[in-house]
Parts: C-alpha cells; sequence; structure tokens
C-alpha cells in the first residue's frame, strides 16, 4: 500500500516537473520569438534608408554630414548584437530619422516628390510595425520573468537554465522629454 502511494507521489511530483518545464520552455520561446519581429523590423527599416537617404541627396547636397551619419547607424543598427546593443542602435536610429525629415520640411520640393511620400510612408508603416513588436516582445518578457521568478517555478527555473530576459528599454530623448508649450510672452 505505501509503495502505491510513494509511486502516486512521485509520479505526481514528475508531472509537476515536467509542467513546469514545458511551461517556461514556451515562455522562452515567445520571448526569441518576439526579438526576432523587432529585429526583422529594424532589418526592412534599415533597407529603406539608402532610398530615403538618396531621394534627399539629391536634394539636399549640402546636408552632407546628416547623410553620412545616418548611413553610419544604420550600418551599427545591423551589426548589434543583443537586446541592449539593438535597442540602443534603434533608438540612435530612430533621432537620426527625425533628424532626415527636420532637413526634408526645409525642401517643398522634396516634401512633394512622389518617391519621398512613399518612402516617407513605408517608413511610417514600418515604425508602427516596430512599435507593436517591441510591445509583443515586452509583454513576451514580462509573462517569463513572472513564471521565473514566482513559486514554484523557481526552484526549477534556475537549476534548468532559465533567467530573467531583459526587455527592451526605448531610450529616444524625444519621447521621455517633456514638451514645453508656450502660449506667447507676457500673456
Amino acid at each position: 500500500m505505501w509503495l502505491w502511494i510513494a509511486i502516486g507521489i512521485a509520479t505526481l511530483l514528475a508531472l509537476w516537473l515536467i509542467l513546469i518545464y514545458n511551461r517556461l520552455v514556451r515562455l522562452r520561446a515567445l520571448v526569441r520569438e518576439g526579438f526576432s519581429g523587432i529585429t526583422v523590423q529594424l532589418r526592412r527599416r534599415a533597407d529603406l534608408i539608402p532610398n530615403l537617404v538618396s531621394t534627399v541627396e539629391g536634394y539636399a547636397r549640402h546636408e552632407r554630414g546628416l547623410l553620412e551619419a545616418i548611413t553610419a547607424a544604420r550600418g551599427a543598427a545591423a551589426a548589434a548584437k543583443g537586446i541592449g546593443a539593438t535597442a540602443e542602435a534603434d533608438a540612435r536610429m530612430s533621432g537620426m530619422i527625425g533628424q532626415l525629415f527636420a532637413v526634408a520640411e526645409n525642401y517643398p520640393d522634396l516634401k512633394a516628390d512622389a518617391n519621398f511620400r512613399q518612402l516617407q510612408e513605408e517608413l511610417a508603416e514600418i515604425e508602427g510595425e516596430l512599435a507593436g513588436a517591441r510591445r509583443y516582445y515586452n509583454a513576451t518578457v514580462r509573462d517569463l520573468n513572472s513564471a521565473v521568478q514566482s513559486f514554484p517555478n523557481i526552484l526549477v527555473a534556475g537549476p534548468l537554465g532559465f533567467h530573467e530576459e531583459e526587455s527592451y528599454a526605448d531610450d529616444v530623448a524625444a519621447l521621455s522629454a517633456v514638451p514645453k508649450v508656450s502660449f506667447g510672452e507676457g500673456r
């Protein structure tokens, strides 16, 4: 009788460990899938940049420094490895794209150019998809980190090699800065 009880408890314990392990594996796979989604969108954006730079270059030849900086930032973004380096390169590239569009504001012919408008629309679409990919990744990281830190999973996670993952931090200064609103002096 005691033997059957011991076998039953051992079986339940083994099933419990298998369930925890499988859940952690699934969550880790979702995190990897989420980061892959970010890199796909970053690659799409990086592939669009040369066309955008080329179009702007035709109108704004004296903006050479900015165009070279954008090209360098594109190379750094393509070479980034890991979540932190990728997020940093992404933030740098986002800032450069903002500067590029600010330069474009000075050239009415460029803003009216159909190719430039199409590239700008494609970039806006990619940026929207990139924001969604970042949100998805951070949600999967949150779920994995919660599972790894929760009891009783914490008893299984560490010994089996599961650990917390780094969130994708969006450190674009322009996004976190408080905008200054002024309705004119002396009012």
